[in-house]
């Protein structure tokens, strides 16, 4: 047997078992073998195994109680693509080695016992009956009393010095907190717990001994809902790593950080000079002007953004930049429209009162509907925990329907000073308060700073009665009342976008300035079609930027000299050319700008055409090339085409 060699250290040891080899004729001699050496990163020590005796929990019956939960429903997951996992874990389930050999941690509660003057191996697994498992030493020693038949003077107990898991001391976390094992007041007031919410990667190290050792300990299940969130990784999708220089530090996308300081605070670390080196390559790649100054706004509104897709997060700087930009917009519009209702006094009822005013045009309406269905979609995707969707739906709210529509389309309404203009301005102004102020409470949980700012700046704060919160954090989350939504408004309004956007498209294709008005005709069918062109002219409008829109006129009032713009089977917008477009000019333009095109497609041609090309070229090259060729070939035909049409309308304007 090996006992010759038992207690030295692994390297004498090599060379004694070699030796004694050697002594017994044995030794065949030896060669060099290739092989991977674990090496710590700090003290460059080979690392090694050692094999000694550890603790391990059974956790078989813990295992069983854990899935059963998640099977019945009694505990969910979120996603629930992840109960996969869970059950791979736990049906699998080993025992759990439940010591380390570290300094810090709660000690095992463990003794060696022995008589006074015997001496015997603790590490020697013959002697494991000796252990005494207790809450305390003074119970330990009535059981090595008992144990050895002896008094407890007699009695030598030496701790073992191993610690518990990390992850055995976190499972206790969501009881020992509130005083446990002890039944306290504050164990009873807020024990059970109902929602966790943490990382999918220790889904089996945490969540799952938190919740066997809730159900094993205190008969309960420590919460009943798992939310999992993605993980963050760099925009190619690779983990953080000091070593790879592709850290991102929260606190420096929200206050803004030069490529320098980046550099610098790697040169600060314990990375050995070959990874600074290459840390500092990628970084000078990646954020060659450093990380600008996002706010943290921005950086939670974007985090928000990716939980869309699915289990990790590949954040790329520039779109959080992007939603930077977005808390700009915010900004910007809602200082805008507050010059709208400088003038206006809300009220606490506000919106049931101009819910029965009477008083609505079709886009204000419709202002309230996008704005009932906002807070339906957010409300339902928070509940939920789709929080990537409720950040869709509130961005979208914004941006689609408050400021590129309806802001737009007041605009006329709120200037108008007039007093036959009374009524419809107080709506303009009663619909753009309340777009603008349901909107920041919507927005609030995920841009709380930029929202409070702008809610206090809102007209009327501190006049709505004693109910009025005094900050945003305080009011009620604003709530979907079916009766406000209005399909009808909604359908109008899609019908009246598709009528203004053919009007752009026009003016667009004629190159018509702004500050030039032009006259539409446009024809749709009766029924609701007609019905939103109707009742939405003033809006087509101001949006169209039209100084005439005439619905379905007779055709002897259609001038011949127009530019048409098909829609669907029922809608058509014709624009009046009439003394408008200068014909021999654009034509001129064209030509020139073709005179440019046709030679490069015809030396295109030429060099597709020339002997051995397919013979010599890659076909990446073959491809961006005929890419090329039909791009130049599709410009050519537009601009002939562009050229013919003015040619025929400068016809019809001479007669």
């Amino acid at each position: 047997n090996g006992s010759q060699f038992e207690g030295m250290m692994r390297y004498d040891a090599r060379i004694a078992v070699e030796k004694a080899l050697e002594e017994k004729g044995l030794y065949k001699g030896k060669e060099p073998n290739k092989m991977r050496l674990a090496l710590c990163s700090r003290s460059g020590d080979i690392l090694e195994p050692m094999i000694t005796p550890q603790w391990y929990v059974n956790c078989d019956g813990m295992a069983k109680r854990a899935t059963d939960a998640v099977r019945n429903g009694t505990l969910k997951i979120v996603p629930d693509e992840h109960e996969k996992t869970w059950f791979q874990w736990l049906d699998n389930i080993r025992d759990w080695c439940v010591s380390r050999q570290l300094w810090w941690g709660h000690q095992i509660p463990a003794w060696f016992a022995t008589k006074k003057g015997e001496s015997l191996a603790k590490n020697d697994m013959t002697n494991n009956d000796r252990w005494i498992v207790a809450r305390d030493e003074d119970e330990a020693c009535e059981k090595a009393a008992k144990l050895l038949s002896c008094a407890k003077e007699e009695i030598e107990l030496e701790r073992d010095e191993d610690v518990l898991d990390t992850w055995f001391s976190s499972g206790l976390f969501p009881f020992s907190v509130f005083g446990w094992p002890d039944n306290t007041s504050d164990l009873k007031a807020f024990y059970p717990t109902s929602l966790l919410e943490t990382g999918l990667d220790i889904l089996f190290f945490w969540v799952a001994r938190m919740v066997m050792m809730g159900l094993e300990l205190t008969d309960t299940l420590p919460f009943h809902t798992v939310y999992l969130h993605a993980m963050v990784r760099d925009k190619e999708g690779r983990k953080m790593s000091k070593s790879l220089g592709n850290v991102i530090d929260p606190l420096e996308v929200i206050n803004g950080c030069t490529l320098e300081s980046l550099l610098k605070k790697l040169e600060g670390g314990n990375l050995p000079q070959k990874e600074v080196a290459r840390a500092k390559k990628d970084q000078e790649a990646d954020f060659p002007d450093g990380l600008p100054e996002c706010g943290s706004d921005a950086l939670r509104f974007g985090l928000l953004a990716y939980t869309v897709q699915g289990r990790d997060v590949n954040l790329d700087m520039k779109r959080v930049v992007g939603y930077r930009n977005f808390c700009n917009k915010l900004w910007n519009a809602t200082r805008f429209a507050l010059q709208f209702v400088s003038d206006f006094k809300p009220t606490p009822t506000l919106l049931d009162d101009l819910m029965s005013s009477g008083k609505m045009a079709m886009r204000d309406k419709f202002m309230v509907s996008r704005m009932m269905n906002c807070c339906e979609k957010v409300n339902e995707y928070l509940g939920s925990y789709k929080f990537g969707d409720s950040q869709m739906a509130a961005y979208s709210y914004w941006l689609d329907d408050l400021c590129d529509v309806y802001l737009e389309l007041i605009k006329p309404v709120v200037y108008d000073l007039s007093e036959s203009n009374a009524d419809s301005r107080w709506a303009a102004q009663a619909t753009l308060w309340i777009a603008l102020e349901t909107g920041l409470r919507i927005l609030h949980p995920m841009m709380p700073f930029v929202t409070e700012e702008l809610w206090q700046r809102l007209p009327g704060r501190g006049t709505l009665g004693s109910d009025e919160p005094e900050t945003i954090m305080l009011a009620s989350f604003p709530e979907c009342n079916d009766a406000y939504k209005n399909a009808q408004a909604e359908e109008s309004m899609q019908i009246t976008m598709n009528l203004i956007k053919a009007c752009r498209s026009l003016r667009s294709s004629y190159n018509i300035g702004n500050h030039v008005q032009t006259q539409f005709f446009v024809k749709v069918a009766s029924g609701p079609a007609e019905d939103a062109a109707r009742a939405q002219t003033d809006d087509i409008i101001t949006l169209g930027r039209a100084k005439k829109v005439d619905v379905n006129p007779a055709e002897s009032e259609i001038h011949e000299s127009v530019g048409i713009v098909v829609i669907d089977d029922q809608s058509t917008v014709l624009m009046d050319l009439t003394g408008i477009v200068d014909y021999a000019a654009e034509v001129k333009k064209l030509e020139k700008t073709l005179s440019k095109t046709t030679p490069a497609l015809k030396s295109l041609e030429k060099k597709i055409a020339a002997k051995g090309y397919e013979e010599n070229v890659n076909e990446e090259l073959k491809k961006a090339n005929e890419e090329k060729l039909e791009g130049l070939k599709s410009k050519a035909a537009e601009i002939e085409e562009a050229i013919q049409k003015f040619k025929r309308l400068a016809e019809l304007e001479k007669k």
